[in-house]
């Protein structure tokens, strides 16, 4: 699972992310200042900061220059309620790897999320990883069951390679669209049925344990 590192001092924003991000299948951890939230990236790796500008004790953008000093390869998406490109060329030169203005839809950060940590995969691309009998390789991008080879079109192997990183967990469709799909493509969540549809056929054949699994009102799951 993605850690990712909250760093707000409005407790209604912190309250509402982290339910919203823990939802989605993410562990994240909170900071209120950014004396915290350095002493945290100090002591943890996390994948993605997200990274209020206005903070008690040190603003948002010397956490991030801080970071970036120290050679921390965290990504790092700013939030602010500023929204003049003064304020957001000083964050990016701060070091930081995308910006969003609050207020902003919950839909849109994913989006942001899921494009950001697509530069940082979820699991060593050069990785072999398995549910039960079924067998995917990164490195080769190939894919088997037991003995069976499994042929699997690009975005096929995208959209089951996400789910097996996040086996044993239900991922809504909007995560699977935004994590295989770019965030700006125009596509909507029913693609991501069809293409599940499409790995059920290749995956599950007669005879054999059903690994993908469909969780009515949530989304999909594999799992052995």
């Amino acid at each position: 699972m993605t850690k990712i590192l909250l760093v707000e001092d409005d407790e209604r924003i912190v309250d509402f992310l982290r339910r919203g991000l823990k939802a989605e299948g993410f562990i994240v951890d909170v900071a209120v200042n950014g004396e915290d939230a350095l002493q945290l990236c100090h002591d943890h790796d996390y994948p993605l900061v997200i990274l209020d500008v206005m903070l008690p004790t040190v603003s948002g953008i010397e956490v991030c220059k801080t970071l970036r000093r120290e050679n921390k390869q965290s990504l790092v998406l700013m939030l602010t309620a500023k929204d003049s490109v003064q304020d957001k060329i000083e964050g990016l030169h701060g070091g930081a790897d995308d910006y969003l203005t609050k207020p902003f839809a919950f839909d849109e950060l994913l989006a942001r999320i899921a494009a950001l940590l697509r530069r940082r995969p979820y699991s060593d691309p050069g990785g072999v990883m398995s549910v039960g009998d079924l067998v995917l390789d990164a490195a080769t991008r190939s894919a088997r069951r037991g003995t069976r080879q499994i042929e699997l079109t690009a975005k096929e192997f995208a959209v089951l390679q996400f789910m097996m990183e996040n086996a044993g967990r239900v991922l809504s469709r909007s995560r699977i669209l935004s994590n295989v799909w770019e965030h700006n493509s125009e596509t909507y969540t029913n693609v991501v049925d069809v293409y599940v549809r499409y790995l059920r056929r290749k995956v599950d054949h007669d005879g054999e344990t059903p690994l993908i699994r469909t969780v009515r009102g949530a989304g999909y799951m594999i799992s052995h």
